[in-house]
């Protein structure tokens, strides 16, 4: 009797169903946007590299773009960075920002060269993309800001959504420039000139730029 492995292949040892299926289609997804691009990534070559069929990944993601989205959040969700814990909210953002622009530096170059055909679609900027993944690019910086929150660090009322991802949105706009790790100096001006300022509470009086940080 043919053995299936609860997406439509024959000889397959195990069944594989909800999450770990989830998971194999869009570790596929995500290996072949990699090494071909979006350009030459089709729904077929995505099956066929996780040894399924193009209707088993059809009914969870419509079309090749709704599939690569989900693939690069699946990513980061998979990959996060460690949310450090220094005592203080500036040192939490600087040393998260830090990690990130030495970690992923070489990742997030590859990967707009991966998605260039892809933002050139209607409504597909890297910002709309960036937006469309949500949570699983800042889920440290959520535990960053709620430890912050605890310590009265920050004014609960200003952290916006976007005030929230602002640290990893401008930092992440210097890595496109530069394609290269972005220098601490620039990470603590951006916190010292626009992050901290934004979401300081009433009683704590921001230091001047250039001033000494602990």
């Amino acid at each position: 009797m043919m053995d299936l492995m609860g997406d439509g292949v024959p000889g397959a040892q195990t069944r594989r169903r909800g999450a770990a299926l989830d998971h194999a289609l869009l570790t596929a997804a995500w290996d072949e946007l990699i090494e071909k691009g979006y350009e030459n990534l089709t729904m077929e070559s995505v099956a066929g590299r996780a040894q399924t069929s193009r209707p088993v990944i059809s009914r969870r993601w419509g079309d090749r773009r709704a599939l690569v989205i989900a693939a690069m959040g699946h990513w980061f969700e998979q990959n996060p960075l460690v949310a450090p814990d220094t005592g203080t909210l500036r040192g939490d953002l600087l040393a998260y920002l830090q990690d990130k622009t030495a970690s992923r530096a070489d990742l997030l170059a590859v990967l707009r060269l991966r998605i260039a055909a892809l933002t050139k679609e209607p409504g597909a900027s890297p910002a709309q993309l960036f937006e469309q993944m949500g949570q699983s690019l800042t889920s440290g910086l959520d535990e960053i800001w709620q430890r912050a929150a605890a310590r009265d660090e920050v004014d609960t009322a200003a952290l916006h959504p976007r005030v929230r991802a602002l640290p990893f949105d401008l930092v992440g706009l210097e890595l496109s420039r530069t394609h290269q790790p972005v220098p601490r100096a620039t990470i603590e001006e951006i916190l010292d000139v626009i992050v901290l300022p934004l979401t300081a509470t009433r009683h704590q009086a921001p230091t001047p730029p250039g001033a000494a940080r602990g």
